[in-house]
């Protein structure tokens, strides 16, 4: 959910503008892709710790947790700047411990039935035709339009991520979320991640010169894990209910 807090920033760059980076999607898609290999890599290597030393996986997932977000803000910044060469080794350690923090919901998947190594397969490939849709519906919206969807989109993200966080601090005093519930928390993320993945291709080349691919990548590539996770939840909560 780090990609949250950079949608109002976003809307402010892209009023009134015309592309600055025409070419900066094309850009920064192999990056994404292979963000997303490391991120598959850091998954494995978490659930291997889990099944093999499942005492250590609880520190380490939350050591992992902290050096991300660190990681997150500092190679955005980098990025931002232009020093791609210092922030392309920052933004490959985040992906991998992205994957690392990812493994315990990829985990939860592969142990509920009905789900598997098949429901994860299922999220992946959704993201994927997503992202094909979004390009191309994001790419064509006037600007009125555009603007409208990520005003939409940031109000419905925000909300959603109220929600999580009263979500986990119930969680805190044994009070968990009902199986219907998580099936519409979860049904909601899969649909705002969705119009955030039009919202980006809308916004990037409006806010992110051609030459900044990095930090446009690092948008497509939240979008992307944020949305996979909610699909991930869905799927679980539709097949995991009692």
């Amino acid at each position: 959910m780090s990609n949250t807090s950079d949608f109002r920033q976003a809307i402010r760059k892209a009023q009134g503008q015309t592309l600055v980076g025409p070419n900066v999607i094309v850009k920064a898609l192999p990056y994404v892709g292979a963000g997303l290999v490391l991120t598959a890599l850091g998954t494995y290597g978490g659930i291997g710790v889990i099944n093999s030393y499942p005492g250590l996986f609880m520190p380490t997932f939350i050591g992992a947790l902290i050096v991300e977000l660190i990681l997150f803000f500092v190679a955005r910044g980098v990025a931002e700047k232009g020093n791609n060469s210092l922030a392309l080794p920052m933004l490959a350690t985040y992906s991998l411990l992205s994957g690392y923090t990812l493994s315990g919901i990829v985990y939860v998947a592969l142990s509920t039935q009905g789900v598997g190594a098949q429901g994860i397969g299922i999220a992946a490939l959704g993201c994927g035709v997503t992202f094909i849709a979004a390009r191309q519906i994001g790419s064509n919206l006037s600007e009125e339009d555009g603007l409208a969807l990520t005003k939409t989109i940031s109000l419905g993200v925000i909300a959603l991520l109220v929600v999580l966080v009263g979500q986990m601090l119930l969680s805190l005093f044994g009070v968990y979320t009902p199986t219907w519930l998580e099936i519409g928390i979860s049904g909601l993320g899969v649909f705002l991640f969705a119009g955030v993945a039009v919202v980006d291709f809308y916004i990037l080349p409006r806010t992110y010169r051609d030459d900044q691919y990095l930090p446009a990548a690092l948008s497509m590539y939240l979008t992307y894990i944020n949305l996979f996770i909610f699909i991930l939840r869905l799927l679980i909560a539709l097949n995991g209910r009692d």
